[in-house]
Formats: structure tokens, C-alpha cells, sequence
């Protein structure tokens, strides 16, 4: 029976946070509009959480083609098709590669930063100091975080498939000895405008999914350093786990 209990008890609490957190996202929509206008607002959350992201993205970007084209050629080479590289590389990290990684690095880099800087208005009392004095703490700091967030996330998916590609170019083409214009000329052939939708698509979703994850924590930290950590730690935690359950529901969808 207590088991039971327990049972009954986490499920009705996952159900008030599932609400909790669908009625702040209805807030960050419904001020998303006049917030837009802000445009030098926006841009330095852009800044702060793109730009910023920018190297751990590329590194991490050129990486993983490189690494995906000596695996991929190893591969292909079993079945003499190694010309077949670029498209392998280009399909895999355009549609599921880049967004899935770029986004476990946006929340540990950027969502991390938002749900601390959150944290600390809390700990320090800005945010109540702004609701006293009329002025809304989410129309005014929480909306150009979330709205920064989901502008980048595409830009960086963006860029780590481009950085990608040239990592695995680099290690089929130049070190392999694959032919650099089959290499070329078959991703050409093989990618669709079908499946840059669907890893755009990915992306801009798993920015909405990190940056209302991050805000949202930090938005109602514990107004202390452990709540602080603890809302930095599930920023991180969530993510990760609504990034790859999302990634399911995505791909079936599209597939």
C-alpha cells in the first residue's frame, strides 16, 4: 500500500509541475510578441547564448564529422561503397547528429548560465524587488532569455553540421583518399530539402524544450546557493532527458 501511495504521490506531483511549467511557457508566448520588438534586448541574448557557444559548437562540431568519417569509411569499405561518405555523413549529422548534440551542449553551456543568472535575481531579490516596484520580472528578463535561446539553437545547429561536414571531408577525402568529387556530388544528390527541414525543425524545438527548461528553473530557484546549484543541476538533467525523448517523438514523426 505504500508503495502505492508513492507511486500515486509522484504522479500527481509530475502532474502539477507538467502544469506549472505549460502555464509559464503560455506566459513567455503571450509577452513573446511585444518583446520581439526589443530588438537590442534580443540581441545580446543572442549573443550570450550563441555567440558565446560558438567554440565549444565548432570544436565539437568538427570533431564528431571527424570521427564520423573514419567510422563511416570503415564501414562503407565493407561493401566497396566509399564514395557513399558524404552522403552517410551529411544525413546523419544534418538530421539527427547536429541538433541532438548541439542542444546537450546549448543546455550544458548556455541553459546552465541562464538558469544561474535566474537563480542568483531570485537569491539576490531583483525579481521581487521588480514586481514591487510594477514592472513584470518575465516580461522584462525572463522572455529576451527564452526567446535569445530559440533563436540560437538553429544558428548553432546550423554551424555544427557545416563544421561537421568539413571534418568528415577532411578525413575521407584527405586521408582516406576518397574521391573528393563523389564525396561532393553524391551528398548533393542524396540531401533534401526534407531532411533540412527536419533537422531545423529538431533544432528549433530543442530550443524551445532548453531555454524554457533553464528559465523556468531559475526563475523559481530556492532563493539560496544550494538552490541555486540544484536548479543549475536540473537544467542540465531535464534537458538531456526531454532533448533525446523528444528526439524520438521527432524522428517517428518525420519518418
Amino acid at each position: 500500500m505504500n508503495l502505492f501511495k508513492e507511486l500515486w504521490k509522484s504522479l500527481i506531483n509530475g502532474l502539477e509541475g507538467l502544469g506549472k511549467v505549460t502555464r509559464f511557457l503560455l506566459r513567455l508566448v503571450l509577452h513573446s510578441p511585444e518583446a520581439l520588438l526589443r530588438y537590442d534586448l534580443i540581441a545580446q541574448q543572442v549573443f550570450n547564448s550563441g555567440a558565446l557557444s560558438l567554440v565549444i559548437i565548432m570544436l565539437s562540431g568538427l570533431f564528431v564529422g571527424m570521427v564520423l568519417g573514419l567510422q563511416g569509411f570503415q564501414l562503407l569499405q565493407r561493401f566497396g561503397s566509399e564514395e557513399a561518405l558524404g552522403t552517410a555523413a551529411a544525413i546523419g549529422l544534418i538530421r539527427e547528429l547536429s541538433p541532438v548534440i548541439t542542444a546537450l551542449l546549448f543546455a550544458g553551456r548556455a541553459g546552465t548560465a541562464l538558469a544561474s543568472e535566474l537563480g542568483l535575481m531570485r537569491a539576490t531579490d531583483q525579481l521581487s524587488a521588480m514586481e514591487m516596484m510594477a514592472v513584470d520580472p518575465i516580461k522584462r528578463v525572463v522572455v529576451p532569455r527564452f526567446l535569445g535561446g530559440v533563436i540560437a539553437m538553429p544558428l548553432l545547429s546550423a554551424i555544427f553540421s557545416l563544421i561537421g561536414l568539413y571534418g568528415a571531408q577532411l578525413v575521407g577525402v584527405q586521408i582516406m583518399g576518397v574521391d573528393s568529387g563523389s564525396f561532393w556530388s553524391q551528398m548533393r544528390a542524396a540531401v533534401g530539402l526534407r531532411d533540412i527541414n527536419e533537422g531545423l525543425v529538431k533544432a528549433l524545438m530543442f530550443g524551445v524544450a532548453c531555454s524554457l527548461i533553464a528559465v523556468y528553473q531559475g526563475y523559481y530557484a530556492a532563493p539560496t546557493a544550494e538552490g541555486v546549484g540544484a536548479a543549475t543541476t536540473r537544467t542540465v538533467v531535464t534537458s538531456a532527458v526531454v532533448i533525446l525523448f523528444l528526439d524520438y517523438l521527432l524522428t517517428s514523426v518525420f519518418l
